[in-house]
């Protein structure tokens, strides 16, 4: 007899494990997604474009709260959780849910979700949102394209539109980031590959994708997966890397599937060296020695750069982060903070007496956020609130600690000033050397 199964899931991991597990294996009856993390992602369906011939109405998506509920009057009989950036109690907690409304709670691994790409590939993660994956990236790039190479870049979903309009979608411009209408969170991704001049590929349906990136109009030599959250790739890597944060150290031992990717890099990125306390430092290289022994570790440091430091010295600032970061990432503090405090800010000020709306909502959920402002930006309606708290706060200047510059989406009207931050390799090993080595093991030198 079918299985009936539920996803657990939030507009991405989910929707892969569907794809590579599910999507026509007629052993199974998925009935339902159900949607965490991401504002405003239930009360749709994966529609049948996507979903396949077995599922010719579409699969609908709940909230996960209802989970309970759902199991029962569905019948379900698996529950896949198939999200990331978790704690190990909420996972557990879930779990409990599950078992306790009758049904498996199931992990889907590697093996049966990794695709394998026709080109050499590299993956990079991070055991947690905000360890500074993305400047790792853009790093490996700059190494690949300075030999020469044609790099494609693929990025861990961010699907919150029309899903079969995102089934397989390419960046190559910034006006590419209009036509497909992104949000800030994707615009925060995918801009500074686009700036550099690599082509970047994200959707939905991530083997369509990758078959698309190696044939890329513009040539392919090396695949990049660019993940997202603590995620362990979508793809086989052929050299995987991890990157540790020493801000919140204990965090790669603690969250799912974080300790997952640290367990399978073959290089270790310890990085923010350059603000962390010794004794966090310390607690990540134990970690990684602990579980992952193989792996090559490379000290980096994230140094700070602003457009106009005078925007911050002895002025009452409001610093605007990250949004995933200070959200389910649970930062206390980000880039803009760390350039508040080295460039002189009189004070940090706290915008939460001038939130509206949606932003009211996030640090409702969210209370841990403090004194930060979350750059949400997953809907018309979250952008909007977030000008207008930004508008209404009672402060001379704003810090812009986000990937993208804030002024081009959102009209501040005070003095502001963009933080620029990159990965800087501390002694040896080194990136470059890695890629060395990768180049020629893969007969890539051009």
């Amino acid at each position: 007899m079918k299985k009936n199964v539920i996803i657990i899931g939030a507009a991405g991991r989910d929707f892969h494990n569907f794809n590579t597990y599910y999507r026509g294996n007629s052993q199974y009856n998925v009935v339902a997604f159900t949607a965490a993390q991401i504002p405003d992602i239930d009360g749709r369906k994966y529609p049948a474009e996507l979903a396949g011939e077995l599922y010719p109405d579409g699969i609908p998506i709940y909230a996960e709260e209802d989970l309970p509920k759902l199991i029962k009057e569905l019948k379900a009989d698996d529950c896949v959780f198939a999200y990331s950036d978790v704690p190990y109690h909420r996972v557990m907690s879930v779990s409990a849910i599950v078992n306790a409304a009758g049904a498996n709670f199931v992990l889907l691994g590697p093996h049966d979700t990794m695709v394998k790409s026709t080109k050499p590939l590299i993956a990079v993660g991070a055991v947690r949102t905000g360890c500074g994956k993305s400047q790792t990236s853009r790093k490996v790039i700059e190494y690949l394209m300075a030999k020469g190479l044609k790099v494609v870049a693929i990025r861990h979903p961010m699907p919150y539109g029309d899903l079969v309009a995102q089934k397989v979608q390419r960046f190559a411009t910034v006006e590419d980031l209009h036509k497909h209408k992104c949000t800030i969170e994707e615009m925060e991704e995918y801009e500074p590959h686009v700036v550099r001049g690599n082509v970047i590929y994200a959707g939905v349906d991530y083997e369509a994708i990758l078959r698309a990136a190696e044939n890329d109009p513009d040539g392919c030599d090396v695949v990049l997966w660019d993940g997202g959250n603590n995620d362990f790739p979508f793809y086989k890597p052929d050299l995987n890397m991890t990157v540790v944060d020493p801000h919140r150290p204990g965090h790669e031992l603690s969250y799912y599937p974080g300790e997952v990717t640290l367990r399978l890099a073959d290089v270790a990125i310890i990085n923010k060296m350059d603000s962390a306390s010794p004794e966090g430092i310390q607690t990540v290289r134990e970690s990684i020695a602990k579980v992952a022994p193989h792996a090559i570790v490379v000290d980096g440091a994230s140094p700070i750069k602003v457009d106009d430091p005078s925007v911050i010295k002895g002025k009452k600032v409001l610093v605007v982060e990250d949004g995933p970061t200070l959200t389910h990432g649970e930062m206390k503090l980000g880039a803009g903070t760390v350039a508040a405090q080295k460039f002189g800010a009189a004070e940090l000020v706290d915008p939460r007496p001038y939130t509206v709306g949606k932003l009211s909502e996030t640090f409702e959920i969210y209370p841990n956020i403090g004194i930060l402002l979350p750059a949400m930006g997953y809907s018309d309606q979250q952008l909007k609130d977030l000008e207008t708290t930004i508008n209404n706060t009672e402060c001379d200047a704003v810090v812009i600690g986000t990937p993208i510059d804030l002024n081009r989406v959102v009209k501040i009207n005070k003095p502001n000033t963009r933080v620029y931050y990159d990965l800087q390799e501390i002694g040896y090993p080194n990136l470059e050397g890695i890629i060395d080595d990768f180049v020629k093991k893969h007969n890539l030198v051009k």
